[in-house]
């Protein structure tokens, strides 16, 4: 019986595999999530901007966990897909941000990477990937606003206990290109960390993603850098 049970499991295993590989062989950058939303965007009137947010799920529930930050901005089109890591975002980068013909892109990305959510990686895999978002958005003069990856102690879908020495030695990496290139750098993770360098529970339920606290803390921030890099 207990043979029995094994290659049960096991066979469930390889089945549970072959679908995440099928499926993800289908869609892997999830190039559909937004493909609708993309072809019903009306084309930019005379002198209206438009600002698209890049990212993964952070970006993609702050609309619905506080939806005021974009009441009366029908110009803030959220492009977020939770899970994601910078090679997904990249792929999508131009029929998500470029074909929109956005004013500014905020990206804002990085921790899944860290989180290994794609497979292993490096701080400097992941700076390259946001690298060649930018230089992406820059040919098709779109401005650019980076921000920094949000605190985290670890991950509850993927341990890891060097999650946040990680993201803050990403973050000084981002930092230190958005100074080199003049590039507007929205700060989360210094107001926001605790001691640890952690999300603590003020900001977020499970230390990853903002509450609406968290995401009242975020919004001043970065409404402050739009409205600048539309002025500048």
């Amino acid at each position: 019986m207990k043979i029995k049970k094994l290659v049960s499991h096991y066979l469930l295993f390889l089945l549970l595999i072959g679908m995440t590989e099928k499926s993800i062989a289908q869609d892997w950058a999830n190039l559909s999530k937004y493909e609708t939303e993309n072809k019903s965007l009306q084309p930019k009137k005379s002198g209206e901007k438009r600002i698209v947010l890049m990212g993964d799920s952070i970006t993609e529930f702050w609309l619905k966990i506080q939806p005021e930050f974009f009441s009366n901005k029908p110009y803030y089109i959220g492009r977020g897909i939770s899970g994601q890591t910078t090679p997904q975002m990249l792929v999508r980068f131009r029929q998500d941000v470029i074909n929109l013909q956005p004013d500014v892109v905020v990206i804002l990305a990085g921790v899944n990477d860290i989180a290994g959510n794609t497979g292993p990686t490096t701080n400097e895999k992941i700076v390259e990937n946001i690298i060649s978002m930018i230089e992406l958005a820059h040919a098709n003069k779109i401005k650019v606003i980076l921000c920094s990856v949000l605190p985290a102690a670890n991950f509850n879908w993927r341990p890891n206990d060097k999650a946040a020495q990680t993201i803050v030695e990403l973050n000084q990496l981002l930092a230190s290109y958005a100074n080199t290139n003049t590039i507007p750098y929205v700060d989360y993770h210094t107001i926001m960390a605790d001691t640890q360098n952690g999300l603590p529970k003020e900001y977020s339920e499970d230390g990853v993603h903002p509450n609406l606290k968290g995401y009242q803390t975020m919004s001043p921030l970065l409404e402050k850098a739009i409205n600048d890099t539309l002025k500048s």
